[in-house]
């Protein structure tokens, strides 16, 4: 495992931390699952970002909106970061093409949709990529909650692929939730 903050200065440059963003990293690399509330703006994507840097394998994103995606990866990938994302306006070949090199390849970060999690083709290659994920992230976690039940229900279902991640943590990110959120949000995952 690299120092978080040596990954930090590798990648972005910076010399340390913004507030809150330590006590998450240090969370997740002690192996806790965490709920993280920051700020829009707050640096919430670096939480993720070094821990999953700082050790081998793969980070798999949840992530409700494909432009956010897509935006993820080109930045990581202008740092020289394998990442690659998948998204139900791809073909089916190409949704293959990038399970396959997730799983053969030295990629640091997967970004889905909650609607992939359920499809039997991710489920089938999370049965090979499952031992190279080393962090299971949820951005905008509290679409669990606040839109899970009607607008996304998808969200609902992402706690079912942790049976497929034993021992992997589990990082849930927001920006804003009540604490009746907060705890929907624990509940769920």
């Amino acid at each position: 495992m690299h120092n978080p903050l040596q990954v930090l200065k590798h990648y972005w440059g910076y010399d340390g931390f913004r507030p809150g963003q330590a006590e998450v990293i240090d969370s997740i690399l002690s192996g806790h699952d965490t709920l993280a509330l920051m700020p829009t703006g707050g640096g919430k994507s670096i939480t993720f970002q070094v821990p999953a840097l700082a050790n081998p394998g793969i980070c798999l994103v949840v992530s409700p909106l494909v432009a956010l995606m897509k935006d993820q990866v080109k930045n990581l990938q202008k740092r020289g970061i394998l990442s690659a994302f998948i998204s139900s306006e791809m073909p089916h070949w190409e949704i293959l093409q990038q399970l396959d090199n997730c799983i053969l390849g030295d990629y640091k970060f997967l970004y889905i949709s909650p609607e992939r999690i359920s499809s039997e083709l991710f489920q089938e290659k999370l049965k090979t990529l499952s031992r190279k994920v080393n962090l299971l992230v949820v951005d905008e976690a509290h679409c669990i909650s606040q839109w899970g039940y009607d607008f996304r229900p998808a969200y609902l279902k992402i706690a079912e692929i942790r049976e497929l991640l034993p021992g992997v943590p589990v990082l849930a990110l927001t920006a804003t939730a009540t604490p009746e959120v907060v705890k929907d949000i624990q509940n769920r995952l």
